[in-house]
């Protein structure tokens, strides 16, 4: 398993980085042509838009075919769509660089997961198996923004200029063609998972569950605090006049944190409990967004930025661990999907809603607000405890 876990974890990070690079570009080409703080929150909220109505078919696709025939659809839309931005740079390209690197990486990360929960046998193993996977967005956090704002900056003939971002974004299609060659020798998975009743489910029978509501709500609380990050720090940025490269950095100093606690993660979670280390989590992300408005210097932006890392990066592991515990073995696929619905359906309407809120009130509230719900929420991870819920593996 360990072996095609590696190969899953690498074609992973590949996909992923296309995403995170061109997230990170598009925002400052945007802001650069002069469009609003609220065009730029529309902007990237498209990232998001696809997963969300594409999140359940795409579990039933992965259902159907497997993994690699998901991935490679994935890879073929993740190029065609951001090359359209390397060819033109313009508003409408953007649009649907958005759309088709966003769309990508959701089918891509379902498909993943259903066969990573098909390999692993038993809670123990489960929650492994998912600590490893999780470092490749982690990794590809870093790698994508980090080698989108060096292009930006260095390949052309001045500092962000149109050159740079043409540059960047051909990269960032280029990075999903070398998942297929991570994925070509990992063999699918035929055998199924415990099978269920024959009787026709739907997937909102899953929110009768009290304890899938509060992992959901959980859940989108933690993922919101992922998009503020990922859409206030380059607004911060161009506000100080950080360059691009800076700017990626401070985001690539989160994801390097996030990738370093998941490389820990198998260790902690054998001393502390799921519902510990997501409240935890919490309460810590609620008081660091409370102090990233007051951090001065990039230097000072970028320990905030580890820290949260550190933190966030904890609790996606703990959360997909509890998911397999709490669902029927033959629902799982559907309780992906579900999830990745229900969080980038926040994804497409917070980023808009941060991008009004900054525009009228600045950067600043944005984070305590977050902050504030956040820290309210921790009562119901506390509450996170699924004992005895453990679905029977095949």
């Amino acid at each position: 398993m360990k072996r095609e876990l590696t190969r899953l974890i690498a074609g992973q990070i590949f996909l992923h980085a296309c995403m995170a690079g061109t997230r990170m570009a598009v925002p400052l080409l945007a802001l650069q042509q002069g469009f609003s703080a609220m065009a730029v929150g529309a902007l990237l909220a498209l990232f998001a838009l696809t997963q969300v109505f594409l999140a359940l078919p795409a579990g039933r696709y992965a259902d159907r075919k497997g993994l690699k025939a998901p991935l490679a659809l994935s890879v073929a839309i993740a190029f065609t769509g951001v090359s359209l931005s390397a060819i033109w740079p313009i508003f409408p390209m953007l649009c649907v660089s958005a759309l088709a690197s966003g769309g990508a990486t959701g089918m891509a990360v379902i498909a993943l997961q259903r066969h990573v929960g098909r390999l692993a046998h038993g809670p123990a193993e489960l929650k492994s198996a998912f600590s490893w996977l999780s470092i490749g967005p982690a990794i590809s956090n870093f790698l994508g923004p980090v080698l989108a704002g060096l292009m930006i900056d260095f390949a052309g003939p001045a500092r962000a200029h149109e050159t740079g971002f043409r540059v960047a974004f051909l990269l960032m299609a280029l990075l999903p063609l070398l998942t297929l060659l991570c994925v070509r020798r990992v063999r699918e998975k035929t055998s199924p998972v415990l099978e269920g009743p024959k009787e026709k489910k739907h997937v909102l029978d899953l929110l009768h569950q009290p304890m899938m509501l509060r992992l959901l709500g959980v859940n989108w609380l933690l993922s919101s605090c992922w998009d503020v990050h990922t859409f206030v720090v380059p607004l911060l940025g161009h506000e100080r006049g950080l360059s691009a490269s800076v700017v990626g950095t401070i985001l690539g100093s989160f994801a390097v944190a996030a990738a370093t606690i998941r490389l820990c993660l198998p260790w902690v979670s054998r001393h502390l409990h799921e519902y510990q280390i997501i409240t935890t989590s919490m309460v810590c992300t609620a008081v660091l967004f409370g102090a990233y408005p007051f951090m001065p210097t990039p230097w000072a932006m970028g320990m905030c930025s580890v820290l949260l890392g550190l933190v966030l990066g904890a609790v996606q592991p703990m959360i997909m661990s509890t998911l397999h515990q709490i669902t029927p073995a033959h629902r799982q696929g559907e309780a992906l999907g579900l999830r990745l619905m229900s969080i980038n359906a926040s994804s497409v309407l917070m980023p808009m809603l941060f991008g009004a809120a900054g525009a009228i009130a600045g950067v600043a509230p944005v984070f305590w607000v977050v902050g504030a719900a956040v820290g309210l929420g921790a009562k119901s991870a506390f509450k996170l405890r699924p004992h005895g819920h453990m679905t029977p593996r095949a």
